[in-house]
């Protein structure tokens, strides 16, 4: 039976199915020795000989979900990228091919969601859900309304327009910004827009689902309870 080339892809948990699409637009992904840039090129994954980077894509494979206190230091990509540390070095005991849900960059902590299933993690990162994450903000400076008021505004993340859905003040440097879209380093943007110097962050919330008290550096395996959770708007 035949499905789309980068549905098949997200299927297998090679990733996400925008991610996938990637994938297939930069050249990484040939069909039976020719290299394919059509996402939606028909496929037969039990008849075509399908490739991501020369590697075959082997059957569906169990489906897993792990929620990860991500810790500093570690990027999230698939691949090793010098000497830089991956989030999916943390997984290397298990046989899975897994992927990161989204971006945390590497100097940021806190929740991440870690899966093999694309169709879970679209539906989670996709815009049209309306997802939210909260995250933890402390800086070096006491944070006064202006501060406060200067990031409910927004700014301007990769040419558009971003403006926090809340903007809390905790205590005296520190804040809790949530947010709505998945910009690159949306949230130091828009601190360093109001004059702050940041010292750490920490995404604490994604949905309904809060951080918890999953150990840093560590990471459990999802509840069905926990996927509802995530995908709660809020």
């Amino acid at each position: 039976m035949k499905n789309r080339l980068s549905k098949v892809l997200a299927s297998c948990g090679v990733a996400s199915r925008r991610k996938a699409e990637e994938l297939i637009f930069n050249g990484n992904v040939s069909v039976n020795n020719m290299v394919i840039k059509l996402p939606q090129t028909p496929v037969d994954l039990d008849k075509d000989d399908i490739r991501v980077f020369g590697n075959p894509i082997k059957s569906k494979e169990k489906k897993v979900y792990f929620l990860l206190h991500k810790p500093t230091g570690f990027i999230c990509s698939s691949k090793k990228i010098g000497s830089k540390k991956i989030v999916l070095e943390l997984f290397e005991e298990l046989p899975y091919r897994l992927f990161t849900v989204g971006r945390l960059d590497r100097e940021t902590s806190g929740l991440l969601v870690v899966t093999n299933d694309g169709h879970f993690a679209n539906e989670l990162i996709h815009p049209s859900n309306g997802i939210c994450k909260e995250y933890l903000v402390k800086t070096v400076q006491e944070i006064s309304s202006e501060h406060l008021e200067t990031i409910s505004q927004g700014a301007f993340v990769e040419g558009e327009w971003v403006k926090p859905k809340k903007v809390t003040k905790v205590r005296k440097g520190t804040l809790k910004i949530v947010l709505m879209e998945g910009k690159k380093r949306e949230v130091r943007s828009l601190v360093e827009k109001a004059g702050l110097t940041l010292l750490t962050l920490s995404r604490i919330r994604i949905g309904g689902l809060n951080l918890g008290s999953i150990p840093y550096g560590s990471y459990r395996e999802m509840t069905e309870s926990d996927k509802k959770q995530l995908l709660q708007k809020s």
